[in-house]
């Protein structure tokens, strides 16, 4: 499904120029404006990409035909093909594998940065995840969210506050593998508890997060245990999850009409159970849900939301 706002549309991508327009603004955020390292081929093409592009998904924004805003979806299947997920190289999430239910790697987000200060490119990329959620009834969404550099201690008062209030339970905790660093990086570096807990400010760490961050907070996100130091891709790294039967009660609420909505997600004979009345096909239908959804993400926009199914399949191994 395609989701409308005026001029904007957010849809996974459909063929090979839309994805060779997702990896060029990735080049263009991580590449150009934040120093990620780069090949030359890479250089040449413009293009930021690794092996783990070749399966995924991308969901995109475009704004009169470009990409102004993109996420990378790997799901379980794809990361079979893959070897593993993206997020394997920097922690251990062998907690998370097992789980039964449906999983998925949410990397690589970021917006062109004349969209930024305008926040409705987020919003639509929050609102096609959800949608994504929705119809693929997803049970843990992970990742990495990152600042841009080397240096953690410069955001120390926000990862000591996660350490000490958002850690994931010790049953789906991600641990850091400080052991991936490039040889020349500290390994002590990977502690999350940089600062005494009864120093760190609330407002403070705050500040210090990213939008992105802020927005996984708000949906009930949780963290990983440490810090991964990326050297090449000039990035620190925190891990995060959420747990969709764990989101934000009003969150929930408004997204799904009620407040424990996602309570029946459960793991049983290897397959999630129903999420109840609400997300069954025969009761209100997922579209119900997902217009729900996009009236609170999209806030003062989602008058403007036109919703059109679209039944054609990404475009993927172009890499």
């Amino acid at each position: 499904m395609a989701i409308k706002v005026r001029d904007f549309e957010v849809r996974l991508t459909r063929n090979k120029d839309e994805r060779r327009q997702v990896r060029q603004l990735r080049y263009d955020v991580f590449v150009e404006e934040e120093g990620a390292s780069a090949t030359e081929e890479q250089k040449n093409l413009r293009e930021e990409y690794d092996s783990y592009d070749r399966f995924a998904d991308y969901m995109a924004v475009f704004h009169n035909g470009r990409v102004v805003g993109t996420y990378r979806i790997i799901d379980r299947g794809a990361a079979e093909k893959m070897g593993g997920f993206y997020t394997e190289n920097e922690f251990n999430i062998s907690k998370i594998k097992k789980y039964k239910g449906n999983i998925v790697e949410m990397s690589r987000a970021c917006v062109a940065p004349e969209y930024r200060e305008n926040a409705l490119v987020m919003r639509m990329l929050w609102a096609g995840l959800g949608e994504y959620i929705v119809r693929h009834r997803i049970a843990v969404l992970f990742g990495v969210a990152s600042w841009a550099g080397t240096k953690s201690v410069m955001s120390a008062q926000a990862i000591s506050y996660l350490y000490y209030n958002h850690l994931s339970p010790a049953n789906l905790r991600a641990t850091v593998l400080p052991e991936k660093f490039a040889s020349d990086v500290n390994p002590k570096l990977s502690r999350m508890n940089i600062l005494p807990e009864e120093f760190v400010d609330a407002d403070e760490a705050k500040r210090q997060m990213t939008p992105l961050i802020k927005g996984y907070l708000r949906l009930g996100a949780t963290f990983g245990r440490g810090v991964f130091i990326d050297k090449p891709f000039n990035s620190y790294d925190v891990f995060v999850m959420v747990r969709t039967r764990d989101m934000d009660p009003t969150y929930q609420k408004h997204f799904l009409g009620a407040e424990n909505a996602l309570n029946d997600i459960e793991e049983k004979d290897g397959t999630m159970k129903t999420l109840g009345k609400i997300m069954l096909l025969p009761v209100t239908g997922p579209f119900k849900v997902i217009r729900a959804l996009c009236q609170f993400v999209l806030q003062e926009d989602a008058d403007d939301a036109e919703y059109i199914a679209d039944a054609k399949d990404t475009d993927k191994g172009d890499e």
